[in-house]
């Protein structure tokens, strides 16, 4: 007993050593951190101390020959001795506040310390750097302008040199852009000017100028070829071209007023004139563009030229089957109604029937006062052939339209023989689909059918009655014979599709009866529910027996359905 007490207080002991000296060695990680901060920002401040700015500055003073450089260099000196005499001693005195904190062993201050003293370090490196960058900018910037000028340059001789090879493609033009080098050459000028004066305020604006003029020039030297190969050579003789054309076949007796040529012709070179005015001015905003729309537009009239050549022997090819159309079916009509009051003696014509064909013969006569019409003015050549083409094209759709609806009207007279032999024919093929589901039934011996089923196939059975009494019956009526087909159909093929559900379910609901048989000795809930899909499928309710018995399984072996219902797919084939 005396041992155990002993032991305990030497593992107290123990412990309390640990605490205290794990204690110790994180006082001292601790301290040791914030140390090593310090002594970071220390190292900052030292390099914002050292950081080029002064001896940067001195360079400045070679360049004041102005007033506005020496305000420049007179503020900067201002902040160079305010960073050096106010903000560096002003984080001297920091660093030491923060370094007595952690001396003190008074962490939070310390931290607190050391937090403010990085922004301060942030600022003052960060105006030191901005201060450094400005100064930099100026005396650095005879050395990069004329680098950039170096490159200029040689830009300027190389788009020059182009200019000079093909010079003879810019006819006219030529000498606006040689004046423009010109400028571009007295651009340069001005900056040696600058630089010799030391106004290096001045050089950027003189750099992006001659920059600019170089990228305007360039653009000048690959598009004015252009401008002036199509403005003074391509589309001049293309419009020549194309009136010539124009005036022969207006000649011929085309009617081409639609195309606007003569109009758009003179447009055209208005607006060649002005590219042409604008480009003396080096001025090819949207030029190129608009002179290869205007090209496309005039190759477009040729399209439309040999179109309209194209659409002429159409329109007499339309015309003249239109015209044989019109004449068959004028007959067709004339036939009919001569015969009219013979029809109405023979048939069980409705009121609606034979207002439709008197509809039929108005609308062929307005047909054929507008064909009439067409003919007068394609002889006076009043429209163009595509606009007459276009109307012909709408006449045999009208002619079309007549025709359908004189279909229906003989179709109406002549169709009682074919409704009947139809009829009779989908009688024997609804008799198939009830004997067919009548077999199924029988060669699958379920144990209850439904009472709805037999309703069903009551119901089909009374409507196959129903035809066979229509068909009796005389004369017929098309109408009442044609609904008791479709509802006879309608009926048989429910009861068919019924039927092989309900056999397709009853089979899938045994084969998941007896699939999960195997588990009955061993999952006593599966029993339980086997057991009353069972009384489930005896009473008939093949549905909710297949339903409790896949839910049941799939709780035993996931995914039994897909299975199962794979293995009935090989049984189906």
């Amino acid at each position: 007993m005396d041992n155990m007490v002993v032991i305990s207080i030497v593992a107290i002991i123990v412990l309390v050593i640990l605490i205290f000296v794990i204690y110790r060695i994180a006082k001292v990680k601790k301290r040791n951190k914030y140390k090593r901060m310090l002594e970071k920002l220390e190292y900052e401040k030292n390099q914002i101390a050292s950081a080029p700015v002064g001896p940067e500055l001195a360079k400045v003073e070679s360049y004041l020959k102005n007033e506005k450089l020496e305000m420049m260099y007179n503020d900067w000196q201002d902040r160079l001795k305010q960073i050096k005499e106010s903000k560096i001693p002003k984080i001297t005195d920091m660093l030491i506040d923060a370094e007595y904190a952690l001396s003190q062993t008074d962490y939070k201050s310390a931290m607190y310390k050391i937090a403010k003293l990085e922004m301060e370090i942030y600022k003052v490196r960060t105006h030191s750097e901005f201060l450094l960058d400005e100064i930099k900018e100026l005396t650095s910037s005879e050395e990069r302008s004329r680098a950039i000028i170096t490159k200029l340059k040689t830009r300027y001789r190389e788009v020059y040199e182009k200019f000079i090879d093909a010079k003879p493609e810019f006819g006219d033009m030529a000498d606006s852009v040689e004046l423009q080098f010109e400028n571009i050459s007295r651009r340069f000028e001005d900056f040696e000017h600058i630089m010799d004066k030391n106004e290096y305020d001045d050089v950027h604006s003189i750099v992006n100028a001659i920059e600019e003029m170089l990228n305007h020039i360039e653009v000048i030297i690959e598009e004015m070829p252009t401008v002036v190969l199509i403005a003074e050579g391509i589309l001049p003789k293309k419009m020549k071209e194309i009136k010539a054309i124009y005036d022969k076949m207006v000649e011929l007796g085309y009617s081409l007023d639609y195309l606007n040529v003569e109009f758009n012709i003179e447009e055209a070179n208005n607006k060649i004139k002005d590219i042409l005015d604008r480009a003396k001015v080096l001025d090819l905003e949207d030029s190129v563009f608009d002179l290869k729309v205007l090209t496309e537009y005039f190759e477009s009239l040729f399209t439309n030229f040999e179109k309209e050549k194209i659409i002429k022997s159409e329109y007499e090819e339309a015309s003249k089957t239109l015209e044989n159309k019109l004449q068959k079916i004028n007959n067709l009509v004339t036939d009919i109604f001569n015969q009219l009051d013979e029809l109405k003696r023979l048939y069980d014509l409705k009121e609606e029937d034979i207002k439709s064909l008197e509809e039929v013969k108005a609308n062929l006569e307005e047909l054929n006062n507008d064909y009439n019409t067409l003919k007068v003015h394609a002889k006076n050549h009043t429209f163009a052939f595509s606009k007459l083409t276009e109307e012909v094209e709408h006449l045999v759709i009208r002619l079309s339209d007549i025709e359908q609806q004189l279909d229906k009207g003989i179709n109406v007279i002549g169709s009682m023989h074919d409704d009947e032999v139809r009829a009779r024919q989908q009688l024997a093929e609804v008799n198939i689909l009830l004997k067919d589901a009548k077999s199924q039934i029988r060669n699958y011996n379920l144990p209850v059918i439904p009472n709805s089923y037999y309703v069903e196939l009551k119901e089909a059975s009374e409507a196959i009655r129903e035809i066979v009494r229509e068909l009796d019956r005389k004369p017929l009526t098309i109408e009442t014979l044609n609904t008791r087909v479709d509802t006879a159909r309608d009926l048989a093929l429910k009861l068919f599709g019924k039927t092989k559900e309900m056999i397709k379910t009853a089979m899938f609901a045994e084969m998941a009866i007896v699939y999960g048989n195997r588990y009955r000795s061993v999952e006593v809930e599966l029993d339980k529910n086997l057991s009353h899909s069972e009384v489930l499928f005896n009473r008939g309710e093949y549905k909710k027996s297949l339903e409790l018995s896949i839910n049941s399984l799939n709780k035993i072996e996931p995914g039994i359905y897909d299975k199962l219902l794979d293995f009935y797919s090989e049984e189906a084939k």
